[in-house]
């Protein structure tokens, strides 16, 4: 089920983020992510509108939007393949028009999650913290136009 996100979530949610963050960049020093473990408790989390994905009251993904930005899609690496993402993602895109994301460029699968869901790739840049070239990629739904 998804459902909004509650404060009571958030120690399942920084354990899903870290876990996640850690094996889709295995570009990046795993010491990065656990360095921002605090930047996503006070800063990310709370300036978003998120949600989780619940299953027998385990948090096993969630997603974050700002305004059309989703600046974070991530789901339990023991539970990737079986939909969550994709029914995040579909949650997402009911709430929104437009999306606008960005994703590593070494990130092959999530690049390829993204399109499937009809994201496409836009502008290719360096990340601001990582130094790590990343994509924008955007959706806009298409009855909307």
């Amino acid at each position: 089920m998804i459902r909004s996100f509650a404060p009571t979530d958030m120690d399942a949610v920084l354990g899903v983020w870290l876990n996640a963050s850690i094996q889709a960049h295995d570009f990046i020093t795993p010491d990065y992510w656990v360095a921002r473990v605090g930047d996503m408790q006070e800063v990310y989390l709370p300036a978003a509108e998120s949600y989780v994905y619940e299953e027998n009251g385990q948090v096993l993904g969630f997603l974050s939007l700002v305004g059309p930005t989703l600046s974070a899609l991530f789901v339990a690496p023991d539970r990737q393949g079986e939909g969550i993402g994709a029914r995040l993602l579909q949650h997402a895109q009911h709430l929104r028009q437009e999306l606008t994301l960005r994703v590593y460029a070494a990130n092959a699968r999530s690049i390829a999650f993204y399109e499937k869901h009809g994201f496409r790739r836009q502008v290719r840049q360096p990340d601001e913290h990582t130094g790590h070239e990343e994509w924008t990629m955007t959706w806009a739904d298409p009855e909307a136009a």
